[in-house]
């Protein structure tokens, strides 16, 4: 089968590698679609594994089930979550799911970026979920960044009415966007620097948009009734977006850390300043498989129109081309790679 291979942001090729086998409780999934994520692009992140496949945003077709495997069935559409947590450990049990060590070392075989994955049997057990025919198999790419959202708006404990502020309009900053208007909230501003992302996130429903260059602080009250944003989420991964939240989040509000700064950064903080007006700093990573369920339900019923996203789609062999475009973050938005396409 054919592979693409991370070497770099710059050096993705394109290799043959043998299908996997699989195991008794395994299945094989075939790649219909995979999604190029923002981490994905993350070089600092990335580099230090490389050579390795990429690509967690997966949907795909069962096209083979192992001798033990009883809930699923070859030809059946599937999504598949590549980290899973355990579900019994001092830290699932109380609902930290994705601080699960579990988590942090499961995945599939070899990665989205192929046209087949082996899935191991622990993600077989509680990390596949059938594919609703309503939704295509590039929706389903978005199901891992939704229920990722969705679990970030739980934690800073959204509600009907509050304000929002979104730093950052890449697909994660979108997605969150369109949740919070699912979700009920009140004015949604946001910022980015680039206009084709300014420009889609008014389209998407942010009532007001501006460059992050400005001056934040006076152009939220300017826009949300005199006050600061009661809920700030910060989607761009640079540290100068953290301390415009912290100066941009009213009295007792909260910032989410959605995006977070290569290891070697750390943000000063204002700490009398938070102690003071009781704002709360928090941060989200990844999802669970409640999560999942829940993105899945609000894609299938259209309450968060995921389809508009989607700027580019393109076979395996122009995956380079993918990483350029969404690595420059220049005029796209979702890149979808689909493994079997010409």
């Amino acid at each position: 089968m054919k592979v693409a291979v991370y070497y770099n942001n710059n050096d993705i090729r394109i290799e043959e590698r043998p299908t996997p086998n699989i195991g008794p409780n395994e299945i094989l999934v075939k790649v219909m679609a995979s999604g190029i994520c923002g981490s994905d692009v993350m070089e600092w992140y990335r580099i230090k594994k490389a050579p390795l496949v990429l690509g967690h945003e997966i949907s795909g077709i069962i096209a083979a089930v192992g001798d033990q495997v009883k809930k699923y069935f070859v030809g059946q559409r599937v999504f598949v979550s590549h980290h899973i947590p355990c579900n019994t450990c001092y830290y699932c049990l109380r609902g930290h799911h994705t601080a699960c060590e579990t988590l942090h070392t499961t995945n599939y075989d070899p990665g989205g970026f192929a046209e087949f994955i082996r899935i191991p049997p622990l993600n077989v057990d509680r990390g596949v979920f059938p594919l609703p025919e309503e939704i295509t198999f590039e929706e389903g790419v978005f199901i891992e960044p939704l229920a990722c959202a969705i679990r970030g708006q739980r934690n800073a404990t959204l509600k009907p009415g509050q304000s929002v502020l979104v730093l950052g309009c890449g697909v994660a900053g979108i997605l969150h966007i369109l949740l919070a208007k699912a979700l009920g909230a009140g004015k949604i501003l946001a910022t980015d620097v680039h206009p084709f992302r300014r420009s889609f996130a008014a389209h998407m429903g942010a009532h007001a948009v501006t460059d992050a260059y400005t001056d934040l602080p006076f152009w939220v009250r300017e826009n949300n009734d005199g006050r600061l944003a009661d809920v700030v989420i910060v989607c761009a991964g640079v540290l100068n977006a953290f301390e415009q939240a912290i100066k941009c989040v009213d009295r007792g509000g909260t910032v989410l850390c959605f995006a977070t700064t290569p290891p070697d950064q750390c943000l000063s903080l204002p700490l009398s300043e938070l102690w003071r007006q009781e704002i709360k700093l928090l941060s989200s990573y990844g999802n669970a498989p409640l999560d999942a369920i829940e993105a899945i339900e609000m894609i299938r019923y259209g309450r968060v129109r995921v389809k508009e996203l989607i700027t580019h789609c393109l076979p395996l062999k122009e995956i380079a081309r993918g990483f350029q475009l969404v690595s420059q973050g220049g005029e796209s938005m979702k890149v979808i790679i689909l493994p079997h396409a010409g």
